[in-house]
Parts: C-alpha cells; structure tokens; sequence
C-alpha cells in the first residue's frame, strides 16, 4: 500500500495511492487510523509532499555500499557510520534543492528510507520489521567539499532542503534487492541494488535503535550506490527505488 501526503483544500492531507487517484484519509495513519473520508482525487490533480516529515531526526548512514566507499576513496566501515539531518531539511517532491552559500560542490545520493512507526529502543535485528511503517525514496544532498574540510559532518549534510524525500511511503515491500537510481538532467547517474548494502535495513535498525531512542515517523537513509556527483544550479536531480516510485527537485540558489 502507498501512503501519499499531499495539499488537499490548501492543507496538508493524507491518502492512499489507489492506481490513478487517492483515497483520502481523515488524517495521518502514522499517529491515528486509516480511516477515509470516501473522497477520492486524481493523483495527478494534486500537488504531493514530503510523504512524512519527522518529529525527530533523519537518520544518516554513510558509506554503506563497497562501490561508493571505493569511490570516494575510503575504507569498508567496521560498523556503520552514522551522523543526523535535522528535519528542517526534509523536502518533498519538486521543492527546490537549494544550494548553501557556504559550497561550491554538492552532490546527489539517492538513497532506499526506512520510516519507523513507534518508539523503540535496542532493537533486534530479527524484530525490525515490527517498528518499520514503510519504505520511501531519499536524497541525501551532501556539500562534499564542507564534507571533506570539517571534522563533522553537521554542515555537509543538515542543511535546509538537504533532504528531499518521496513520492510517497510504500508499506509492503520486499527491500532486499531493489534497483536504487539517480538521474541529472536526465542522464543515469547511479544504478544500484539494496543488495550490495553492506549493512542491510534489519541490522541498521538493531544498530541505531541502540545508540538512541527511535520515534514515529523518523527516518533512516540506509546508504548510496556508486555514481554521486555534482549539481548545479538549473539542473534537476531524480531518483527511484524499485517497487516505491520516483521523483525529482530542481537545483536553485539564492
């Protein structure tokens, strides 16, 4: 089933995706029920949103694929690396990226997220299915050269509109090997599978869920696939999981 956020009557509104139209639901089914109004609107008559934006935080996972690692010059992590986006980064689908003035090189990660559905703490691994409400497509926008000059990653990675995430929020779905692509202007630019993750989504959750406690509604970026790059002011980012959906955000600055 696929949860969409979106503006219905100038407000903020909830659906199921239902092939070419929403059924509208009476609120958020993260925190309430799924309940519908009995209203439905066509997918393509309405303007989608950020399909959650977090209470909390975005969880960040760095270097979880060999390729990307390799790419980018770093070694395998012995466990994963772990670092948080604010949620006054997260954008939905079509809202611009807009570029800090404190960088001149970022780059696109499109990433497979995990959106958690209750409070949890020190989470097996053969229980993470039970805290997952679903799955949603994320790019990590990264001003890599910040990445590569601060000792943090606080700056690189938290910035305003750093996050997009979208179409919306999957909560069936098989996550094991799925194709993870971006696209510039177009042109492919990464092309992956969530089984090359070096840590997968059950023991990501083990693993952050016992550093701190994990609310409803955040969200995990388990990681990108080789092939990040630059973007650029007029160009447009796209990225797609297989079985979820794909979106894009234009590139601004300001």
């Amino acid at each position: 089933m696929q949860v969409a956020r979106f503006v219905h009557h100038e407000l903020p509104a909830y659906g199921i995706v239902d092939g070419e139209e929403i059924v509208v639901l009476r609120s958020d089914p993260l925190f309430d029920s799924w309940d519908t109004t009995g209203e439905r609107v066509a997918l393509d008559d309405v303007r989608l949103l950020s399909p959650v934006i977090p209470r909390s935080k975005v969880v960040g996972i760095g270097r979880n694929y060999a390729a990307h690692a390799a790419e980018m010059g770093n070694d395998l992590p012995v466990e994963p690396l772990v670092f948080l986006k604010p949620n006054t980064s997260v954008i939905g689908p079509d809202d611009p990226i807009v570029l800090p003035p404190y960088s001149r090189e970022v780059h696109h990660e499109v990433e497979l997220a995990v959106v958690i559905s209750r409070m949890c703490k020190f989470v097996p691994a053969d229980r993470a299915a039970d805290v997952i409400f679903g799955y949603t497509v994320g790019n990590d926008a990264s001003a890599r050269d910040v990445q590569r000059t601060d000792s943090q990653w606080t700056r690189a990675k938290g910035f305003d509109t750093s996050c997009p995430i979208g179409p919306w929020i999957e909560t069936d779905l098989d996550v094991t090997d799925l194709a993870v692509r971006a696209w510039v202007d177009g042109e492919l630019r990464q092309d992956g599978r969530t089984s090359d993750l070096i840590f997968p989504v059950a023991e990501l959750i083990e693993y952050v869920s016992g550093i701190f406690t994990l609310l409803p509604g955040d969200v995990i970026l388990t990681g990108t696939p080789a092939g990040v790059g630059p973007i650029d002011v007029g160009q447009r980012v796209e990225v797609e999981v297989e079985g979820i959906g794909r979106f894009g955000n234009p590139v601004v600055r300001r």
